[in-house]
């Protein structure tokens, strides 16, 4: 990851024109998003969204947990890599978005089953039933601790955590005081997941950081 210059949004045109490319739905949703919607950068974008179904398609998932859902963007991502009898349980806190996620996933004409769930992360999950192969985590940063010691020990031995936001726009190095609680709550899952011997993790520095975990047993 790099702050924001002329040779970075270079690199990242080259880097749009040599990959996979948006489908015409994740555009369209795109763009919806940066006009209906405020910090339209939460949106996964084209990018992360090809390697999120890239990572999805060599995990092979059967049951993915989402933490985070906003405009449904990297859910639909996830989705195009699973089968017909793959299953996404993905929790939104703000129910104002209900409505259109509903809409959206009931017309996306993708095979797996997407269940939307609004409310706290930390309320619904511990009342869902079973475990999941991969989790991508991309919800409150302050939480990011106490999500991961919710879900670890009902990730599927191999299974996956992909964790977004972990390099949090570079303040893990520029604020090591961890001034405001966001950066702290990240600089502190970074810290516990280096020193977990549970499961191994590799940090991409892609746009804000993303980080893959897996568990080893």
């Amino acid at each position: 990851m790099c702050r924001r210059t002329a040779m970075c949004d270079t690199i990242d045109e080259y880097i749009l024109g040599h990959i996979s490319p948006e489908p015409e739905p994740l555009r369209q949703l795109y763009r919806h998003t940066h006009l209906h919607h405020l910090y339209p950068r939460m949106c996964s974008g084209h990018l992360q969204g090809r390697v999120l179904k890239m990572i999805t398609a060599m995990i092979k998932p059967k049951r993915v947990l989402e933490l985070g859902t906003f405009t449904g963007y990297s859910a639909l991502c996830i989705a195009e890599a699973m089968g017909k009898d793959g299953i996404i349980d993905t929790v939104e806190i703000y129910d104002e978005m209900e409505d259109e996620l509903r809409e959206r996933f009931a017309n996306c004409g993708l095979p797996p089953k997407i269940n939307l769930h609004i409310g706290d992360a930390l309320e619904i999950v511990p009342k869902l039933q079973g475990e999941w192969d991969m989790v991508y985590i991309d919800a409150n940063k302050r939480h990011y601790i106490q999500y991961y010691q919710m879900i670890i020990d009902r990730l599927t031995p191999g299974g996956f955590i992909v964790a977004d936001n972990t390099l949090w726009d570079g303040k893990v190095l520029s604020e090591p005081s961890g001034s405001d609680a966001q950066t702290h709550g990240i600089m502190e899952f970074n810290d516990m997941i280096a020193a977990d011997t549970r499961v191994e993790t590799v940090i991409l520095p892609l746009r804000d950081g993303l980080t893959l975990i897996r568990k080893l047993s």
